[in-house]
């Protein structure tokens, strides 16, 4: 009865007294199946040894800070702080898909890719496409994907370039397929839309997948030349502003760090915990109340850490 449970379909069974924790967990018998289970089945902690370092992990992962700092200042060993990393990650991703709901009518959505690497950064560049809602920041997509390495080629890079296909094989260039992969997700939020407008730079390759994914039809499709400066005056500005505030706060992303991914699918890991940071708890900006999600209709309040790693979300909506 997990999977759809109906009213009454279990009853108390008792309760049993964790080491972690200071008040006793109940249990329940299954009515149909017979089976016990407690309430912490359901919980994303279950299992976990230190659950109560699951909010400080969380706060500290999204604030810039690396694992094995964080494995010292939250009093874990870094394999174990790993492990919860991972673990928070994947929870994460089933959150941000769970609690999202469909975009309002006059919702614009932006769309912007900043590059970053693995590993190597002479070698084994990222692309990473966000999508967000324009008016209240939320993040409705992020995935990073593997490029080919560009630029000024000097003979130092080309023996790195050499050695890295020699070890990995020849980089894939994935960008379409990361983007078209950000935009069906946004386009599963405008379903009920009767007009999409989206805004980007002039990427050439943009225009054909935006139709591909919302639909020739229905979308507006809005360029922005990427030569025109930064400032608030910029339409692009709330995407750029969001790409800034992600480099800040994740150090995975910055340019020139100890904290780059050792592989990609880590970073979009760490890229699940700081949307579901910066969607769900953190309000859109310092003079706000709201969440990007609140501003959206989609929660009535912010989320706290430890809200955010109660339930299991593996189970959908």
């Amino acid at each position: 009865m997990h999977a759809r449970p109906e009213p009454g379909f279990a009853q108390g069974h008792g309760a049993y007294k964790p080491l972690c924790r200071s008040r006793p967990i109940p249990r329940f018998r299954c009515r149909v199946c017979r089976r016990t289970f407690s309430r912490q089945t359901f919980r994303f902690d279950y299992g976990d040894h230190k659950p109560a370092c699951n909010a400080k992990v969380f706060f500290q992962l999204c604030s810039g800070t690396g694992l094995r700092q964080t494995a010292r200042l939250v009093g874990m060993t870094k394999n174990n702080t790993a492990r919860k990393f991972r673990k928070m990650g994947r929870h994460a991703q089933r959150l941000n898909r769970n609690l999202r709901a469909d975009l309002p009518e006059t919702a614009t959505v932006q769309l912007d890719e900043i590059e970053t690497y693995e590993e190597r950064r002479t070698s084994r560049p990222l692309t990473l496409p966000i999508l967000i809602e324009r008016e209240s920041r939320f993040m409705l997509g992020a995935r990073a994907a593997p490029i080919r390495p560009s630029g000024k080629i000097t003979p130092r890079r080309a023996r790195a370039i050499a050695a890295d296909e020699a070890r990995f094989g020849r980089r894939p260039s994935r960008s379409r397929a990361a983007v078209h992969s950000v935009l069906r997700r946004g386009a599963q939020l405008c379903g009920k839309l009767s007009r999409v407008l989206l805004e980007t730079d002039e990427k050439s390759t943009y225009p054909a997948l935006a139709k591909r994914a919302f639909g020739a039809e229905r979308l507006d499709h809005q360029c922005t030349p990427s030569t025109l400066g930064r400032g608030t005056w910029n339409p692009l500005f709330p995407i750029n502003h969001t790409e800034a505030m992600a480099r800040n706060l994740t150090g995975r992303l910055r340019r020139e760090s100890w904290l780059v991914s050792k592989r990609r699918w880590f970073l979009n890991r760490q890229l699940a915990l700081y949307c579901a940071y910066r969607n769900f708890v953190r309000p859109r900006f310092n003079r706000d109340r709201s969440t990007p999600a609140q501003l959206l209709g989609w929660l009535h309040r912010p989320l706290t850490a430890n809200e955010v790693f109660s339930w299991r979300q593996d189970w959908g909506t």
